[in-house]
């Protein structure tokens, strides 16, 4: 998969579609990619989600058609899908520093053009992988199923609440699993454990997945967690997988925290996930 070309293509079909109710599931579709992966390619790519994306760019063509005048900022608020007025001048003044009454007398608004993402070559950084088969495992873990645009936030939350609950004295915690649901586009399911060979039986609150045998990228993260983590599914996104002999399999990663102190600068953990040769 050509990343960079995907997620222009996605920009693409979203501006298309600036006054359409469009889902992440309907841009996700759009280019053949999961929610869950399109979620995180393009806020990794971009920097922001793709319902960002979609606000400020609506917000933007609304603010240049309201300066020229002659529409009505009812007319407006309902062309880019807002249900009122009142909700409509609420984010336009947000975004512009303006109201849409302001903006029609001609006060300065802003503009954000559309994005198109290239790969830039920077820096001699090294990225420290490697490529391994394993066969097919169990995973045990304490799971809980995430919306797409809302996880950014509320996986952390669920790592503080699994240790409050003090669920690790049930199982070693040192597994982060995200496992893509099949059916519908925009959950996936996020789980805290670890192999299920290391525990003897299923503990109340926990449960199984079964993970295919894979060949899996292991990506080397050196420094405090959960920062290098966030900072080398970046550069997997961004410098990695644009150029990769290999593309990602939309089923289970992993995040490996390894023996150690989670906020040492040399702490080691590991990013694993799922790929196969590009054809």
């Amino acid at each position: 998969m050509d990343w960079v070309r995907t997620i222009n293509d996605a920009i693409e079909y979203m501006e298309q579609n600036l006054t359409n109710e469009v889902t992440l599931a309907d841009i996700a579709k759009s280019v053949n990619l999961s929610a869950f992966h399109f979620q995180r390619a393009f806020t990794l790519l971009t920097g922001m989600t793709p319902a960002e994306y979609l606000r400020k760019r609506r917000l933007s063509q609304a603010g240049s058609e309201l300066a020229k005048g002659s529409e009505k900022v009812i007319d407006i608020a309902l062309k880019y899908g807002y249900d009122s007025p009142e909700s409509f001048t609420k984010a336009f003044t947000r975004f512009h520093g303006v109201s849409p009454a302001q903006a029609k007398k001609g006060e300065p608004i802003q503009f954000m053009s559309r994005y198109t993402v290239r790969i830039t070559i920077e820096g001699g950084s090294i990225m420290e992988y490697k490529i391994e088969k394993w066969e097919s495992m169990d995973l045990l873990v304490h799971a809980k199923d995430f919306n797409a645009e809302t996880s950014e936030k509320e996986i952390p939350a669920f790592w503080n609440e699994y240790f409050a609950n003090k669920e690790y004295s049930k199982v070693p915690s040192y597994l982060g699993v995200c496992a893509q649901n099949k059916t519908n586009g925009n959950v996936f399911k996020y789980g805290i454990g670890c192999k299920a060979s290391d525990v003897k039986g299923v503990p109340e609150g926990f449960e199984i997945i079964h993970v295919p045998e894979y060949d899996w990228a292991i990506f080397k993260c050196v420094g405090p967690s959960p920062d290098a983590i966030q900072a080398m599914w970046e550069r997997i996104y961004k410098e990695w997988l644009p150029v990769a002999e290999y593309e990602l399999i939309p089923d289970v990663d992993l995040e490996n925290y390894l023996p150690g102190d989670p906020a040492s600068q040399d702490y080691v953990s590991e990013i694993c996930i799922p790929v196969k040769k590009k054809n």
